[in-house]
Formats: structure tokens, sequence, C-alpha cells
């Protein structure tokens, strides 16, 4: 799966192969002024120790990650370091894409490939922006599938036992202002 991400506003492609109990990745810059040494690659493992909290295991070395996100927009803290952090699915863009979490309808789309485990949700329910909308597992770890924006579920497109990949919709949240039209 590739996605393109900005660290403190500079533009990367993250690829990610999930592993039987890992996922290998390589970061590349996109721009020449980031990684001049070239792309960062290498075998990461990642275990949700509480929400937004994560264990990470890279080359021997284990690290604590505290990642707040809204959407596809957040904050990764490691250590001392803070680094702001967009996402972004090629797949989901187009050339003249445009992106807004205030209002319309957004998509909550599988990161990877797995199974619905539990549905927390039920369409036309009301959700707050970053509540858990559904749980996807995947490589032997529960991920919390989150609302992008606060609005009404228009559609859950999974049930619990559904098989997923990567770029697959699996809800649809539409803001009230657009829910209300």
């Amino acid at each position: 799966m590739k996605q393109n991400v900005w660290l403190d506003g500079a533009p990367y492609e993250l690829e990610l192969t999930p592993l039987a109990d890992a996922c290998a990745f390589q970061l590349s810059a996109t721009e020449p002024r980031a990684l001049a040494s070239g792309p960062l690659e290498g075998v990461v493992s990642a275990l949700e120790v509480e929400p937004g909290i994560y264990s990470i295991l890279w080359d021997g070395d284990s690290f604590e990650a505290v990642v707040t996100l809204s959407g596809d927009e957040g904050v990764v803290k490691v250590g001392g370091a803070v680094v702001a952090v967009r996402l972004e699915d090629p797949r989901e863009i187009s050339d003249s894409a445009t992106f807004t979490l205030a209002a319309g309808r957004q998509h909550v789309i599988a990161p990877m490939p797995g199974r619905v485990v539990d549905l927390l949700v039920q369409e036309g329910q009301a959700v707050e922006a970053g509540q858990a909308i559904l749980v996807v597992e995947a490589m032997k770890m529960q991920n919390e599938m989150r609302a992008p924006i606060a609005g009404r579920v228009v559609a859950v497109k999974v049930q619990p036992g559904d098989a997923v990949a990567a770029g697959d919709v699996l809800a649809t949240v539409e803001s009230e202002e657009m829910h209300n039209a």
C-alpha cells in the first residue's frame, strides 16, 4: 500500500508491505530537500497498548509513539520529537481534488487488508469526529476505524467477519449540514 505523507510540511511517499507479524516500510522523499541520504526503510512492529499509544519495535530498538489524529491529520510524538503528519491515499484523489474535513461526505477506508471484527455504529447514527465506528483486525492487531468528521453515518458497507482489502470503503459519514440539506 502506498500513501502520500507530509511530515512537518515536507512531502514523502510511504510504502507499507504487511508481513506475518510486522510490516516492511519504505519512506521516500518526493522533494530533493528531504531525506538527502536516500529512502528510509526497514521492518517495524507496532502494538497499540492504549488508545493512541503504540509500542514500536524497529531494528531491535523499542519506542513509544503517541498518535493523535483527526481524520487524516494529526501529531505523532516519539521521545522528545513532535511531528505534524498529514496522510493522503493516492487512490482517493484526483488532480482537481481538494480536501475538507468540515463538510460533505467522507469515507472511512481500510488502511490495509484485514477482517472486520466489530461494528460500533449503525446507519443513521450521529457520530463525532474521531469516534470509533468499527474495528478491523490486520496483522494480528485490532484497529479502530474512526469517523473523519462529525455527522451521520449514511452507509456501512461491511459486516463482522467480512474480509477487506486496502482502500476498500468501509463506511460513509456525512456532515450534518449535508445531511439536513
